[in-house]
């Protein structure tokens, strides 16, 4: 009994911490810029309207429109990945499943730039990029089958031969794009920024991240019994 307290005691210590890191991580990078700050003078800035602290229009400028509304949107990103991560981990029992070695970041940055490459607006490269991201996940799976079964090996073959195929078409589609308009969009989008993002793009891209990991919370026992051994998940 002992020992279990201990362990459940330091578990729930390494928790603690785990949840407060990323806290005090992005604190620390509100202050890193080319105007930078000490943690004294962020913490000053940032509670400014309770604390009724005396702060510069340009201190202001910094905080909550430039560094902020990136801060907190990398957050969620990161949210959302790894939560995708962890749900490809169960769904495929591989522990080396992510969306990187399932070909489906390939996919998804084919259907993207396909899109972009015919001047669609946001929301249809969104779309475009969702379809094909799921489609390289299906022919994954598909094609890492063996006599009706997957192994982790067959998995992650699969995933690079399926990626290595949709960067092939992604760089077709770069070929094919127009060198002064488009090309420039399509490298842009692929590489991705968090440059210039305001709370209206918070707005946009939050409620859908949230409302994904919120049915992933929904199905979390199922995605535990997924990641077990086939006598186990039917015990």
């Amino acid at each position: 009994n002992a020992t279990m307290n201990y362990t459940a005691g330091r578990r729930k210590i390494i928790f603690a911490a785990l949840a407060v890191l990323p806290l005090f991580t992005a604190l620390i990078c509100l202050g890193f810029g080319r105007y930078a700050l000490g943690l004294f003078d962020t913490v000053r800035i940032l509670f400014s309207g309770i604390t009724k602290a005396e702060i510069t229009a340009v201190e202001r400028s910094v905080i909550f429109s430039v560094r902020l509304p990136r801060i907190i949107l990398a957050a969620f990103v990161g949210a959302g990945l790894s939560c995708a991560g962890a749900a490809f981990q169960s769904l495929f029992t591989n522990p080396l499943a992510t969306p990187d070695t399932l070909g489906v970041a390939s996919g998804a940055s084919f259907g993207a730039v396909s899109a972009l490459l015919f001047r669609s607006n946001l929301i249809v490269v969104q779309l475009s990029a969702l379809v094909f991201g799921l489609a390289a996940c299906a022919a994954t799976y598909s094609a890492g089958r063996f006599r009706g079964r997957s192994s982790v090996v067959m998995i992650v073959l699969s995933g690079m031969v399926v990626s290595a195929l949709f960067q092939a078409f992604v760089s077709l589609v770069k070929y094919a794009a127009d060198p002064q308009d488009i090309l420039p969009s399509i490298t842009y989008w692929l590489m991705g920024s968090l440059a210039g993002t305001s709370y209206a793009d918070i707005a946009k891209a939050v409620p859908p991240l949230l409302a994904a990991i919120f049915v992933l919370w929904l199905f979390r026992w199922r995605l535990n019994v997924l990641s077990l051994s086939r006598e186990e998940a039917l015990s």
